[in-house]
């Protein structure tokens, strides 16, 4: 298929779900014969960091990057300085390249997206979820400032827009979907909506690939002994997820271990996490916390004896697919985790990949058993195989294309 293609995003190639999240399928639909042109905006530490990392990925991959800078303050003024930018690269690139499709990562790309439709190009709207809610709901916008009321309105009717005019929308979840679906909008003339969870490189993530010894050296320079029993965290802890109530979690079934510990592969600050353990009672000798390069990520959470993620289930949630899900049942690692957050908890149900708690109580936290050798490993891997494998999610990509290129 010869398709030349712009992709936006607001994220960073540099950034840790530009790595997992963006360049992965960009790699795959380039070997299927997608011509690439990529517009990112990079955070300054990162990108001195990765910058010539990214380059050769991209060069190897047939894909041509301009990277961008981030802003972040003045909140607003440098956003839509940002946007600015970003427009006036993307019509220049397309004067010089006569994109076929627009391939918009999220709420702001697709602004410009809207605007290089009217020039012929198709669009895609890669929604990652409902942008505007998150920010209110994260407390980000507080709908009490008439100026972020202002951006929030602006934005749910450009949302809506956006779903009218794609050529094509990608929902991380079903439940996402069905939102949409459920809209009266959409009652008559519902969009071509595609579901593509957070998928995972299935290989990168497979315990077969990973040496015992190397296993035995990480947990020695984590002191951690082979009879300790550890609940896992992997991920930053930030707006949406409920650290407070995962230590109450770890702190309401602790003594049912003789040696129990809880590790966070995080580049959160240690201090931090451990002054608030403190607080629960939970002993600072028992949290352990290590930040590690993404690709150490498949080792270190193989030391994880059960998993465990609390998400705040907002309404916006309901279009969320936590990176971490398909990483972690991609090795077999039972999770235990709240529900309405996307499809989290059907996936979870569906493959006996652990355990659910509705409500976040200490009567359900005592009431939840962790015994991972009930869990069968290939049962779970193969649950991440089916879901969130990344060659599935190409080809669902791959077939989007075709749809907007000749759907007519």
């Amino acid at each position: 298929m010869d398709i030349k293609a712009l992709y936006i995003s607001y994220d960073g190639l540099t950034d840790p779900l530009g790595q997992s999240q963006i360049l992965p399928y960009l790699e795959g639909l380039s070997s299927k014969g997608i011509q690439f042109h990529i517009i990112s905006f990079e955070k300054s530490q990162r990108f001195d960091q990765l910058k010539e990392t990214i380059e050769e990925r991209c060069e190897k991959a047939r894909i041509i990057w301009t990277p961008l800078m981030y802003t972040k303050n003045p909140p607003l003024i440098s956003t839509i300085l940002d946007l600015r930018k970003m427009h006036k690269l993307a019509f220049k690139l397309h004067k010089e390249n006569d994109f076929d499709i627009v391939h918009c990562r999220s709420d702001l790309p697709a602004l410009i997206g809207t605007k290089l439709q009217k020039k012929g190009v198709k669009f895609i709207f890669d929604m990652r979820g409902f942008w505007a809610d998150e920010r209110v709901e994260g407390g980000i916008w507080s709908l009490k400032n008439p100026v972020f009321k202002k951006a929030y309105n602006y934005f749910k009717k450009k949302e809506l827009s956006f779903f009218k005019e794609a050529n094509a929308v990608i929902s991380l979840t079903s439940n996402g979907k069905n939102e949409i679906l459920s809209w009266k909008e959409f009652k008559a003339n519902p969009p071509y909506i595609e579901v593509i969870p957070c998928c995972v490189d299935l290989d990168k993530f497979d315990p077969k690939k990973i040496e015992q010894s190397e296993v035995a050296i990480a947990k020695k320079e984590l002191n951690l002994e082979n009879s300790d029993f550890i609940l896992g965290y992997v991920g930053s802890i930030g707006t949406w997820y409920m650290l407070d109530e995962m230590l109450d979690f770890y702190n309401s079934i602790r003594q049912r271990y003789r040696t129990p510990k809880l590790l966070f592969i995080s580049g959160e600050s240690s201090s931090l996490i451990k002054a608030k353990a403190l607080e629960k009672g939970v002993p600072e000798e028992e949290i352990v916390v290590k930040s590690v390069p993404h690709s150490a990520v498949p080792l270190h959470l193989t030391l994880f004896d059960f998993s465990i993620f609390f998400i705040r289930p907002t309404f916006s949630k309901k279009a969320s697919s936590p990176t971490k899900q398909g990483e972690l049942m991609a090795l077999g690692i039972p999770i235990v985790c709240n529900s309405g957050v996307g499809d989290t908890d059907a996936i979870v149900e569906n493959y006996n990949a652990g355990k659910i708690i509705s409500n976040l109580n200490e009567k359900n936290y005592s009431d939840t058993p962790l015994e991972p050798n009930s869990y069968d490993i290939s049962a779970i891997r193969e649950g991440a195989r089916e879901v969130y494998s990344l060659e599935k999610g190409v080809e669902k990509y791959y077939k989007v294309y075709e749809f907007v290129m000749y759907k007519d």
